[in-house]
């Protein structure tokens, strides 16, 4: 059995750029492999709330840090054009010397896009135009003049430079868990599938479909240092992640329990959102007793 990545995910909001910075350098020195961020025009559940755009934050955390992956958990497709997408996935593939992991879904809240004017088409043409930009992805980064005509998008002429760094291209993670739009999307398209916490309890069901895309899980987290705090700790996951589904909670040894069912599984990368947004003592206390046993 591979031993699992770890990936912290910080979604940009309600902290300042220093902060996300030092929370991203804390998890780079803790051993995390991998940071994530969130693409959104505004935070689903809290839009009065500061926001920042998740590429351009993601070029800014490239060239503070030397060794940490930096993806999306996942970029929006309907927000970008697939050549301009492609051009920016190129360059911080290039910033960060080949640490991108590409991310991507095809729009998930209907009620954003409406409201940026953007459109909610209907989901299954939100799906086809990911296997488009896909298709164009493909393409751009090939670094090679193109013609494309889709039902979506029609490029004529068009070419990718420079060509990212990580080759044929970074890693692509799929997020999602709709057996009917986006798991024949994670089959044909995907290095990796990332399921999202709503949908760990079918894990096992939705397995086969993925072909031979890697396996992530998301996870939020509500890790508790010592037996004095976990009823505190445990109180505000609930309160924070009670809804989403997928929650692992409890001190170290119930954490390594708990994922080390899905380790044994086959899952291959685990990317957490903690309960505290983060902060360096507890990424630092996963990655000395948690990680350890995990990647045994």
């Amino acid at each position: 059995m591979t031993a699992p990545w770890f990936g912290l995910f910080l979604p940009q909001l309600r902290m300042t750029f220093p902060t996300i910075l030092e929370r991203t350098l804390a998890a780079e020195a803790a051993g995390f492999d991998s940071v994530w961020l969130m693409d959104h025009l505004a935070a689903p559940m809290a839009p009065e709330v500061d926001t920042f755009e998740g590429w351009t934050t993601a070029a800014a955390l490239a060239a503070r840090t030397s060794t940490i992956r930096i993806g999306h958990l996942v970029t929006c497709d309907p927000f970008r054009h697939p050549a301009l997408l492609a051009k920016m996935a190129a360059t911080v593939d290039s910033i960060s010397g080949g640490r991108l992991e590409l991310g991507i879904g095809w729009g998930s809240v209907p009620a954003e896009l409406d409201r940026y004017g953007i459109g909610a088409a209907p989901a299954a043409e939100r799906a086809a135009r990911l296997r488009e930009t896909l298709e164009v992805l493909a393409l751009m980064f090939s670094g090679e003049p193109f013609d494309y005509r889709g039902a979506h998008h029609t490029l004529a002429g068009a070419i990718g430079r420079p060509v990212p760094v990580q080759r044929p291209h970074p890693p692509i993670h799929i997020g999602g868990a709709g057996p009917r739009l986006t798991m024949p999307i994670v089959r044909d398209h995907a290095d990796w599938w990332n399921c999202p916490s709503y949908a760990i309890d079918r894990l096992d069901e939705l397995r086969p479909l993925a072909g031979t895309a890697r396996i992530s899980t998301q996870h939020p987290v509500a890790l508790a240092r010592t037996e004095a705090n976990r009823a505190d700790v445990l109180a505000a996951g609930e309160r924070r992640f009670g809804g989403w589904g997928g929650l692992v909670s409890g001190t170290a040894t119930e954490v390594v329990d708990a994922l080390a069912r899905e380790a044994a599984s086959g899952v291959e990368g685990f990317v957490l959102q903690f309960s505290d947004f983060g902060r360096p003592e507890t990424v630092e206390h996963f990655m000395d007793a948690v990680a350890p046993e995990l990647s045994r």
